[in-house]
């Protein structure tokens, strides 16, 4: 299962959130989203775990955890809408 977090402390890495979240199961993959250009966070990010289960408990028990000072917001990922095909402003000429 995919898991979202928000409200994370800028200065929280990848490494941090695995750990945080190894404590409710095995965990695939664990990424705070950065800036591409900055290489600054964006405040947010996402774990993967494999087992479900392992995910919904760490979802309930990790919703509201107090990192760094900031209370992380935790929930299953939604999969990203379809936005189309299009490149560009969306003018057509």
């Amino acid at each position: 299962m995919n898991i979202y977090i928000r409200n994370i402390d800028f200065k929280v890495t990848d490494q941090q959130l695995n750990d945080l979240f190894a404590t409710c199961g095995a965990v695939q993959s664990a990424k705070v989203i950065r800036d591409k250009f900055t290489g600054r966070s964006k405040g947010f990010g996402f774990v993967e775990m494999p087992d479900d289960q392992e995910a919904e408990k760490a979802i309930a028990s990790l919703n509201g955890y107090v990192l760094n000072n900031r209370p992380i917001e935790v929930s299953q990922a939604r999969p990203r809408e379809d936005r189309g095909n299009y490149s560009g402003s969306g003018h057509r000429r």
